[in-house]
């Protein structure tokens, strides 16, 4: 069921550093030809950073973990691309369908490939409103259940981020920030919430995380949370937030189609700032996270 480039297939059968990298970020997050741009790059950051990049997509029913460029390009252009989560890798592989991953099912990917480390931008978390509709992402459950390492930068900040942070510590799920004591807020450097740990290299993540083995606490994910350096305009920030949970309300949009809805309407009103850190949030934790999976592998050796 799982197809290896031949980068991916090389680099793991040596036991050398791998990064997996999700797809949703290319068919549905950035726009043409944009996307590809970023794709190729993010690639190439990995690798100057000391691990080999596994893009991870379903292409006709067949799981890549690395994609070659005929299939990076296919994930990039193909309008019909499907948007896959954990609860729909059954379905879209017995029917022979395309799809990029979500953070959930690139997680699941990745550690059926033996692929411990992950880089993405924003986590799901916990809805506003869930109180109401129990809507929540399957990235937690995810993490609570999947032993890949996420580097992010931090759950999406038009989410319920208090909530969220009671589902990771309900889940047991340790999140380390990277030279912040802050939670991050994906758009923003810091969401309003203390962080418990911090860490200072990437060495001391890799230790944190061989360490879990040791205490038997390996059966879950880890969060790292780096915060984005040039972060969105609060005010800007502020503003758009509030317009397009009115517009959303006024549209009557409920449930799951809240969060691309906001998403979209950050791009449509920031002047290309929500962009702007978008492509910066993936390509900061893209670097951190090749040398967190390089400082792990010399431990290991």
């Amino acid at each position: 069921m799982i197809r290896y480039s031949e980068e991916v297939k090389s680099a793991l059968g040596k036991n050398q550093p791998v990064v997996a990298l999700e797809s949703t970020i290319i068919s549905h997050g950035l726009p043409r030809p944009t996307n590809m741009e970023v794709a190729k790059e993010v690639e190439e950051i990995v690798r100057a950073n000391g691990a080999t990049p596994a893009t991870i997509a379903i292409i006709d029913g067949e799981i890549h973990v690395g994609l070659e460029s005929q299939f990076l390009d296919r994930v990039a252009n193909d309008e019909s691309i499907l948007k896959a989560s954990i609860r729909d890798l059954a379905t879209i592989t017995a029917k022979k369908l395309s799809a990029a991953t979500t953070v959930a099912a690139t997680s699941h990917i990745a550690h059926l490939a033996g692929i411990s480390f992950f880089a993405t931008g924003g986590l799901g978390g916990v809805h506003r409103g869930a109180q109401e509709t129990w809507d929540e992402s399957a990235d937690l459950h995810s993490l609570a259940e999947v032993p890949v390492l996420v580097v992010s930068a931090g759950a999406k900040s038009i989410l319920d981020v208090a909530a969220t942070l009671e589902r990771l510590e309900s889940f047991s799920v340790p999140i380390v920030g990277y030279r912040t004591n802050r939670f991050p807020g994906f758009y923003l450097s810091d969401s309003g919430f203390d962080l418990e740990y911090r860490a200072e290299s990437a060495a001391e993540i890799a230790e944190i995380w061989q360490a879990r083995k040791t205490v038997s606490t390996n059966n879950s994910g880890m969060v790292v949370a780096n915060p984005v350096k040039n972060q969105m305009d609060k005010a800007l920030h502020e503003k758009t937030l509030q317009e397009g949970l009115a517009a959303s309300q006024k549209a009557g949009i409920k449930g799951k189609a809240v969060t691309p809805f906001l998403l979209e309407y950050f791009h449509s009103n920031t002047n290309g700032e929500s962009l702007r850190v978008n492509i910066e949030i993936i390509k900061e934790n893209s670097a951190l996270a090749a040398q967190i999976a390089a400082a792990a592998s010399n431990l290991k050796s």
